[in-house]
């Protein structure tokens, strides 16, 4: 700490500021990665270990290696029923290998299950994401809706600024409707879809 201020006074008062807003900006990142860590982490306590269980078998049906094993069984499976009978050992699944059928049909329902399992819950977290985002892009639009306010009023109050009218600061001071905003999107994707 000692070294940094040190080093700080040794700085142009140009420098220092431009130091310290840096400072600033890291913190605010840093103050809004914690907040991100902690909204996964409060998601993550609530999962339940049959929760836990689901989505790391999920992760790895996901893997290449999976993938290879599911043929390297396969073709196993296949080739012993055709070779038994080369030695004189009956097959335990004869051709049209009904058995593996039905093994790859129940692993196809478990696995579609367990990936739908945890699409569900990830699709949760997703809406959750989502609805934060809205809420803070709604109230980051009524901020900058405020500060245009402030601007305009600031521009009218100072006798050397030119007073004219600017029609788009006067509309982007109303504040926008959501669901107007719905509506209008909504309309002009029907527009494009029925052309």
């Amino acid at each position: 700490m000692i070294n940094e201020t040190k080093r700080r006074s040794n700085l142009h008062p140009n420098q220092e500021k431009n130091a310290q807003r840096t400072t600033e900006l890291v913190d605010i990142v840093d103050e809004n990665i914690e907040s991100i860590v902690d909204l996964h982490m409060r998601a993550e306590r609530q999962v339940s270990h049959h929760q836990r269980f689901i989505e790391r078998v999920t992760t790895n049906l996901g893997r290449p290696r999976f993938f290879y094993l599911i043929i390297l069984f396969v073709a196993l499976w296949i080739g012993v029923n055709l070779l038994l009978p080369r030695f004189g050992v009956a097959s335990f699944d004869l051709p049209p290998f009904y058995w593996l059928q039905g093994i790859v049909s129940l692993s196809a329902l478990l696995m579609t299950t367990v990936i739908l399992i945890t699409q569900n819950r990830h699709g949760k977290l997703d809406d959750l994401r989502m609805h934060l985002n809205m809420q803070v892009n709604l109230l980051i639009e009524r901020k900058v809706t405020k500060l245009i306010d402030l601007v305009e009023e600031l521009r009218r109050d100072i006798p050397i600024v030119e007073n004219r009218h600017d029609p788009q600061a006067e509309a982007m001071k109303e504040p926008v409707n959501p669901h107007e905003v719905v509506r209008s999107l909504r309309q002009t994707l029907q527009e494009v879809s029925d052309e």
